[in-house]
């Protein structure tokens, strides 16, 4: 391995900037044998995957897809990319570059973890119940977060779409350096909030936009308490199970359905492998997804064209008040409360980006995006893992950027 060292100081201000990074992009038992994809057991026990790569002799867009992609891994000194491309739900390209780990090839099939991918499917699972007249966005929170400050100010809108002025754990130096730390660490939801509830709100409930992955934590818990059902299964019920994502599911522990794509990173000074860090610091358990690329592109086909919602729900998701907010005030600098604009903006869980509708997670060494242009039907999804020279920053968003240059030249991503 490749050992890169670092001071604490350093760690802690590389390991904010990505964290920053991720909100300046309108956002961010342990098994150690990997199996061969032939005779790997997918979720639930089932033989094989349905996650295959693309046969046959490629032409025409297959072929560049491919070509960028192959050049984008050797650019970006990638490990492993694995790609799927499809319009209006038809393939284009299914394929995987690289290596798992050393000797063990990628392959289409192989799981990696989805991180914020998760809050575009709990915000779809919100705008649901409400189509169901179960719960209204402008409820504020009180009577299922009595613990929240200004909880009678805030609603569910403000939670779902980062408009409740509460600081972002993820950013916090403290958490920060206790997560580089300790990468094994299980968090409670206790644990996490409290960080943020450190400090002041950014501003006043609902008056400016920023990004913190404490709103999603709190929006779980008031989710299960307005349903009565844990959240894994809520979204399930509501998003995955109608979609038939199937190798998309929760997971409570560390471990990630065999095939597994293994992840290595360089966040702790040393290249090392990361696949089995805990990854639940990253959102509320029950939320705590992992995927394959298959279901990465389906994802951003449904929740891209707003499949699973009315018009009116579906317009929601892509701005419910988020575009007009944001910009630096006297207590929120300019680089935490982002301007939010018509071309660049959160939505409920999702970002759009020149009219594209995105997620973009990335983290402990895994980075990933959805991507879906509804003028075009158009949806990429990438994941990437990384060597110790893959430079820093979400490199899979910089592979579905050059996809898109080329597929709709007219609408560039440009979320990197």
């Amino acid at each position: 391995m490749t050992h890169t060292p670092l001071s604490p100081r350093t760690r802690r201000r590389a390991r904010s900037r990505r964290a920053l990074l991720c909100a300046a992009l309108l956002a961010l038992t342990v098994q150690t044998t990997a199996v061969a994809p032939a005779l790997a057991e997918g979720p639930g026990g089932r033989g094989g995957s349905d996650c295959v790569r693309t046969e046959g002799r490629l032409g025409g867009k297959a072929r560049q897809v491919l070509d960028i992609t192959r050049k984008a891994k050797k650019d970006l000194s990638l490990n492993a990319v694995q790609v799927r491309v499809t319009v209006d739900g038809r393939e284009v390209l299914t394929d995987a570059l690289g290596e798992s780990m050393t000797g063990v090839p990628a392959e289409p099939g192989m799981h990696f973890r989805a991180g914020s991918v998760a809050f575009a499917h709990i915000g779809t699972a919100l705008l649901k119940l409400v189509e169901e007249r179960r719960v209204r966005l402008d409820d504020t929170v009180e009577r299922w977060l009595p613990d929240l400050p200004q909880a009678d100010r805030i609603t569910l809108r403000m939670l779902a779409s980062n408009t409740t002025g509460l600081h972002d754990y993820v950013t916090d130096p403290a958490f920060l350096e206790e997560l580089v730390a300790h990468p094994f660490r299980a968090w409670t939801p206790e644990e996490l909030v409290a960080y943020p509830l450190r400090h002041s709100f950014w501003y006043e409930p609902g008056t400016s936009w920023s990004y913190s992955h404490a709103n999603y934590v709190y929006l779980v818990e008031a989710l299960e308490k307005i349903t009565g059902v844990r959240i894994d299964r809520l979204v399930r019920e509501k998003v995955t199970g109608p979609l038939e994502l199937r190798n998309t599911q929760n997971n409570f522990t560390p471990d990630i359905p065999r095939p597994v794509l293994h992840a290595f990173t360089s966040d702790r000074g040393l290249y090392e492998e990361s696949t089995f860090w805990n990854p639940s610091w990253t959102t509320a358990p029950g939320a705590v997804i992992t995927t394959d690329i298959c279901d990465l592109a389906r994802s951003a086909q449904a929740i891209g064209s707003g499949e699973l919602l009315s018009p009116r729900s579906y317009r929601t998701l892509l701005n419910p008040g988020t575009v007009g907010l944001g910009g630096g005030t006297t207590t929120c600098p300019a680089t935490i409360c982002l301007k939010q604009t018509e071309e660049a903006h959160f939505g409920l869980g999702v970002i759009v980006v020149n009219n594209w509708i995105v997620q973009n997670p990335s983290f402990s060494g895994y980075a990933a995006i959805q991507a879906y242009l509804p003028s075009e039907r158009l949806a990429i999804a990438v994941s990437a893992t990384k060597t110790a020279t893959t430079p820093e920053g979400n490199q899979a968003e910089v592979v579905a950027e050059r996809i898109a240059a080329a597929l709709a030249p007219g609408d560039p991503l440009g979320i990197s």
